[in-house]
């Protein structure tokens, strides 16, 4: 009988320069999603709803204090229990050891086998999904693959320049991948959700083939380009998917939250999303507030509009200020009269008495981290 017991690899990789400023002070793998989640935590839950207390985590150096605020000891996603590993790595100590000629993956290769365990998940930070691995090592299983990739058939819209598309045979064999850029234009596209399954014993081999040969320390496209290789076949996912890689595509997929159809497949499924713990009061609603179609986390206190928002914790919303079509991060305050509209704000702006922030659909305007607001600022 086969075991099904894994261990994980959590690269935290991407970063975009298309989401800042919200990005210039975290990791993307940081950002609030749906006012009280991080992005980390839909790759987080999916590793520890599959029962893996073994996770290796690759973060970047310059931003490690905005993912170690919210993971904290890991608690919530139980990871401080006994017989759990988490091991913290840096891709500037990868980059280090290849540019003097050392070996660059070996603490990564020594994990893999100090966790013993027959299979091992890879997977990124920037999808935002609700992914049964269990079911990808049991078509793994059946397939008797050394190595299987997961895809999704996506429109254009949701992907990103240096995503990896396969062409994929009628039987979902990957006949070849390569970067999204250099792919013709099409309707739809067979991305790769950065999301494989492996037997650990053969990705030690490679992993060593690939430290021998000075290859790249990009781990994801390593395994893309073997995948290809091996014409294994792919796993094809149909849940909920949005591919978080420039200011657009955040602020669309915080919008979808909205509809319930998509909100309760991505939030409220089999497998629960896990997020750390704040133990706050609940949101007071003044009755001169007025609140449609939103979502609001703990410790608000609202005597205004919201109507059509994703509104995250102890925000202020004062009255007849509007808040309206925007996402609003934590403890942001809203003074009399304010109206924001298609826009996001980071955590801690100040929109002061009667100013106006208003963009479009297709442009919010973004309000950095901190800032207050004194005079009005508009897009389009």
């Amino acid at each position: 009988m086969k075991t099904n017991k894994m261990a994980a690899i959590f690269s935290n990789q991407h970063e975009y320069n298309e989401l800042r400023p919200l990005t210039d002070e975290r990791s993307l793998s940081t950002l609030y999603f749906a006012g009280k989640y991080r992005i980390m935590d839909f790759a987080l839950s999916s590793i520890v709803n599959a029962g893996i207390n073994n996770v290796y985590t690759l973060i970047n150096q310059e931003k490690v204090r905005s993912y170690l605020d919210h993971l904290g000891g890991g608690k919530e996603w139980g990871l401080d229990t006994i017989g759990s590993y988490e091991y913290l790595d840096f891709y500037q100590k990868l980059m280090q050891n290849q540019t003097s000629g050392d070996d660059y993956f070996d603490d990564l290769l020594n994990f893999l086998k100090t966790a013993k365990t027959p299979y091992t998940v890879y997977i990124e930070n920037k999808m935002v999904g609700n992914f049964d691995l269990q079911s990808v090592l049991h078509y793994h299983q059946e397939n008797d693959n050394k190595i299987t990739a997961v895809f999704k058939r996506v429109s254009k819209e949701n992907i990103a320049p240096d995503d990896q598309m396969f062409i994929l045979d009628e039987d979902n064999t990957i006949m070849s991948c390569q970067q999204v850029i250099d792919a013709q234009s099409q309707d739809n596209y067979n991305l790769g959700l950065n999301i494989y399954v492996a037997d650990t014993k053969w990705l030690i081999s490679e992993l060593q083939k690939a430290q021998r040969s000075g290859a790249s320390i990009d781990i994801g496209q390593r395994l893309a380009a073997l995948a290809a290789k091996y014409r294994t076949s792919a796993y094809e996912y149909t849940g909920y998917l949005h591919n978080i890689h420039d200011i657009h595509s955040y602020y669309k997929a915080n919008m979808e939250m909205l509809d319930k159809k998509k909100r309760d497949s991505l939030l409220f499924g089999n497998q629960k999303i896990i997020t750390r713990i704040r133990n706050e009061v609940g949101t007071y609603f003044a009755t001169s507030s007025e609140v449609k179609n939103s979502m609001l986390a703990t410790g608000c206190r609202i005597k205004g509009t919201v109507e059509n928002s994703i509104v995250s914790r102890r925000v202020e919303v004062s009255d007849k200020s509007k808040v309206k079509n925007s996402i609003v991060m934590a403890n942001c305050k809203l003074e009399k009269g304010s109206q924001v509209e298609y826009a996001i704000l980071d955590k801690n702006v100040v929109v002061k008495k009667d100013v106006v922030v208003k963009g479009t659909p297709q442009d919010p305007v973004v309000v950095k981290k901190g800032a207050v607001l004194t005079k009005n600022l508009i897009n389009g």
